[in-house]
């Protein structure tokens, strides 16, 4: 026992108990915003058992060697490709998606678990072709392209769900900048974009994502009546207004409060949050995650590893891209694409993936720092 509790005090003097904090205080938080979203407990038993397989895989990673896992990458990437076409054959169609799978009333989110894998990979690919100084060269652009691509490609093919590739695209994108990749290549990448725009609008997007984006822009012309694609989001942005600065108080209020508002304990979380407790109690939440993604950016920072860096870069991109997509969708200046607030929303996939991301976060900060600095 006199050996566990001294191992323990090591582990808690090294790890990065100022994150974990921070995860596990926007857990409760949010467990708390769930219970007044749903009508039944079990919504709630499936976060706290999701939080603790989280804080298990949170305390594995953190302690594994993220050169370990990154060696490994060919066949995690293999793996996680593969859990993804099985959507194909065992996905569940809900949402206008095949993204989950079910079985015996749990569902399994692959393109969320399978972020870790790929930041992972990325960051690993990166590291190689970064300290052979061939990071610019056109066969490495090419092959990181390219891995992208798959990813990219498989979610949208296997599940059509486009805002679980939007989040992959974002971390490529923050990672190959955070290594410094030529801003010639990028800047050829927004122009081959530009000139695939209308394909990519008529041929990637379905009728229901075109008419969610134009929704935001032409909403007169769009839902006149404010009762079709806009209701959802209509409805967060009248529970918003009604929480005012302070909220109408726990457990008060409606349509957050009521059948209304679909979604309410997952996409629209923050419109459950700001009706209760108004504009200040979106701020704090915003707030905590806005820490959480500062934090890992400067752990990454810190880093002498290379990989560790470009891994936390690709986390903190992974948490900031959902909180502003999510945010954005709830007061109506983003399309509803489906993406969940960080530690916050409903979401046994979500939360356990966090908490798996974090551990990384944490491995790399107590990983003993080399007696060079990297150049």
């Amino acid at each position: 026992m006199k050996r566990f509790l001294t191992s323990l005090k090591a582990y808690l003097r090294r790890s990065d108990t100022f994150l974990l904090a921070l995860c596990l205080l926007c857990t409760v938080l949010g467990i708390i915003a769930i219970s007044t979203a749903v009508s039944s407990v079990s919504s709630i038993y499936v976060q706290i058992g999701a939080t603790v397989i989280g804080l298990v895989l949170y305390f594995i990673l953190s302690v594994i060697d993220i050169d370990i896992i990154a060696d490994k990458w060919k066949p995690l990437t293999a793996l996680g490709l593969l859990l993804i076409v099985s959507l194909i054959w065992l996905g569940d169609t809900r949402g206008g998606n095949k993204a989950w799978i079910r079985f015996a009333g749990i569902g399994i989110q692959p393109a969320e678990l399978v972020k870790i894998i790929f930041i992972v990979s990325l960051a690993r690919l990166i590291t190689f072709f970064k300290d052979a100084d061939r990071l610019d060269h056109p066969v490495s652009v090419m092959l990181l392209a390219l891995f992208f691509l798959i990813h990219f490609g498989v979610i949208i093919v296997a599940s059509s769900d486009t805002g679980s590739a939007l989040v992959y695209l974002f971390i490529f994108v923050v990672m190959i900048f955070a290594a410094g990749i030529k801003f010639y290549w990028l800047a050829g990448a927004a122009a081959l974009l530009v000139l695939a725009a209308p394909y990519l609008w008529y041929y990637l997007l379905n009728d229901n994502y075109r008419t969610r984006i134009l929704a935001i822009f032409i909403p007169g012309e769009i839902d006149p009546t404010g009762r079709g694609v806009l209701w959802q989001t209509n409805l967060s942005k009248a529970a918003l207004a009604a929480g005012g600065i302070f909220g109408k108080g726990f457990y008060n209020g409606a349509p957050a409060q009521t059948d209304q508002l679909p979604l309410r304990s997952s996409d629209f979380i923050l419109a459950v949050i700001g009706e209760q407790f108004g504009i200040v109690g979106c701020v704090v939440v915003v707030a905590l995650l806005t820490v959480i993604i500062v934090h890992c950016v400067r752990v990454g920072l810190r880093s002498q590893s290379r990989l560790g860096a470009l891994a936390c870069i690709g986390v903190a991109a992974m948490v900031a891209f959902q909180t502003l997509e999510n945010v954005g969708m709830c007061i109506g200046v983003a399309p509803v694409i489906g993406l969940t607030l960080p530690f916050f929303s409903y979401g046994g996939s979500s939360i356990v993936t966090l908490y798996a991301a974090m551990g990384l976060v944490s491995g790399v900060k107590m990983k003993p720092k080399p007696t060079m600095f990297l150049k």
